[in-house]
């Protein structure tokens, strides 16, 4: 049986998809910048709210100085919106409650700059005891590399072996195979199950219930 499992955040435990894709829309939108449709920013997001900005902006203000206003100004809206629309994922909150009730440790994983993953952790899930929640911090590299994950296995003092990592997308299973973790892509995040499979996904699930089974028994055999 697995001792910790780590989640990463948008796409997996929470649907933040709409308030992300607003936040974004606001910044550009002060810069008289074209915004995007909300079924765009699923392909969008993943990689930081930095890589956020670039992604959205046109190819040809994509340059240090407009990224960092339009970072500033995405932060502030976004700080004061982040749970305007974001809810968990159904069964999340009782796959959670099952596994922390098994005795299972629990942590988060997440791009998103770290006061924001805080803040959603707290409002989303305020019974959940996470042994490690973690955001990007400054000076930190971002998934895929796995210098986060092992971060939250020196706090929950579990061995690789132990652990569980699930995600939405393919930076979630390169994440998971550069730190030797066993992965679970799910298939109602913001990625194509395309995607997880191209990245080696271990094994995708489509409801949070069968985490529980791959938790007590392992993944599948293929």
């Amino acid at each position: 049986m697995k001792k910790l499992v780590i989640f990463d955040l948008d796409g997996t435990l929470l649907n933040t998809i709409d308030d992300l894709g607003h936040a974004a829309n606001h910044a550009l939108q002060q810069h008289d910048f074209p915004t995007h449709s909300t079924a765009s920013y699923p392909f969008f997001v993943g990689n930081g709210v930095r890589r956020l900005m670039e992604r959205v902006l046109p190819e040809s203000s994509r340059n240090d100085q407009i990224v960092e206003t339009m970072l500033k100004d995405f932060k502030a809206y976004y700080d004061e919106h982040l749970t305007d629309y974001t809810k968990p994922y159904p069964g999340i909150t009782e796959l959670l409650e099952d596994l922390r009730d098994k005795g299972v440790k629990l942590a988060v994983a997440s791009n998103k700059y770290h006061s924001a993953v805080q803040r959603l952790i707290e409002h989303a899930f305020p019974t959940i005891d996470f042994v490690a929640v973690e955001g990007q911090k400054e000076g930190v590299k971002v998934k895929p590399d796995p210098s986060i994950v092992f971060s939250v296995l020196t706090q929950a003092h579990v061995e690789k072996a132990d652990t569980l990592y699930i995600g939405d997308s393919g930076v979630d299973m390169e994440t998971a195979r550069r730190a030797c973790i066993d992965s679970v892509g799910v298939a109602w995040g913001f990625r194509p199950i395309k995607e997880l499979n191209e990245y080696h996904a271990d094994t995708i699930v489509n409801s949070p219930q069968e985490i529980i089974g791959i938790v007590e028994n392992g993944i599948p055999l293929k």
